[in-house]
């Protein structure tokens, strides 16, 4: 099984994922895969498309928000919050290793009106330290 680290009942990540880990993913639950990899970031890594045909061949739901080297964006913010909010059941978010979803995860939930503080709980409890997030998560969080 892919290791995955669940933040809430409402989603989990987890380091890349194979696309033959897909019907398992959909028999625990999952219904939504999330890659937030670019393709070729890695040598040998699926390409989306692959995750996502295994996924539409196992009657889930497949979004891509890569995030890059570049950062955070508000359009993955509010894609990653619409995916999130749509999802008819648990959603499974992927990069490298983990890190970038469960960040992108965070501040989706924060600018969708959640606390820092309990996102920064959550995602400590699933072993994720968002220490460096919390000027930013502060920021989408206080009113414009």
């Amino acid at each position: 099984m892919t290791i995955l680290r669940t933040i809430d009942p409402s989603i989990a990540v987890a380091p890349q994922i194979d696309p033959d880990a897909i019907a398992e993913l959909k028999a625990a639950g999952f219904s939504h895969i999330v890659n937030n990899r670019p393709d070729g970031e890695d040598f040998g890594q699926p390409s989306g498309e692959e995750v996502a045909a295994a996924a539409a061949a196992a009657g889930m739901q497949y979004s891509a928000i890569p995030v890059t080297h570049a950062g955070f964006s508000h359009p993955q913010i509010d894609a990653m919050a619409a995916v999130i909010a749509e999802a008819d059941g648990a959603v499974l978010a992927y990069c490298r290793s983990g890190t970038r979803s469960c960040n992108l995860w965070a501040l989706a939930a924060v600018k969708a009106g959640a606390h820092p503080d309990t996102v920064m709980s959550k995602a400590a409890a699933a072993g994720y330290d968002l220490t460096g997030l919390r000027p930013l998560l502060d920021a989408l969080s206080t009113p414009q």
